[in-house]
């Protein structure tokens, strides 16, 4: 199963987005999403689940949870905006990965077992950090492979 995994769109939804999640059986949007109708784009290409971020503060995207739980295929996925918010200890609950966005800078790391994800931003480009996505797959062994895919965006 592979899952696409996207954060800090703050409104914009690029034209590249797509492409880079083509197969992807499910979204998970980590917040500040900006407008309610990303979500709608991104629901084109395959379900999403959403949270809301620091900048979601008015309109439907204000209704979004601050967090959520996925279970894709056994695995729990503990969804987060602000990793500095993280108020649980994720090996403790069992979860398996903890995703996060936030900081617009992509990376992985793996802490007590458990797979911390950032898939960096793919709205408008901060600084001069790649714009990016994510994707996490379950391989046939049941394990989770996160890859950062770098949009050629002008």
């Amino acid at each position: 199963m592979k899952i696409g995994v996207v954060s800090d769109t703050h409104g914009l939804l690029r034209p590249e987005v797509a492409p880079a999640l083509k197969g992807v059986e499910r979204i998970l949007h980590l917040g500040d999403v900006g407008r309610p109708a990303i979500l709608d784009e991104l629901g084109k290409i395959a379900p999403v689940t959403a949270i809301r971020g620091n900048v979601d503060h008015e309109g439907a995207c204000s209704k979004l949870p601050e967090t959520d739980v996925v279970l894709i295929e056994e695995h729990y996925l503990y969804m987060l905006h602000d990793l500095k918010m993280l108020h649980l200890d994720p090996a403790a609950g069992k979860f398996a990965a903890v995703l996060y966005g936030h900081t617009h800078v992509p990376n992985y790391h793996t802490k007590k077992g458990v797979l911390y994800f950032n898939p960096g931003s793919c709205g408008p480009r901060r600084f001069e950090l790649p714009v990016t996505v994510g994707l996490l797959t379950v391989n046939a062994d049941g394990e989770l492979k996160p890859k950062i895919v770098t949009l050629h965006v002008s």
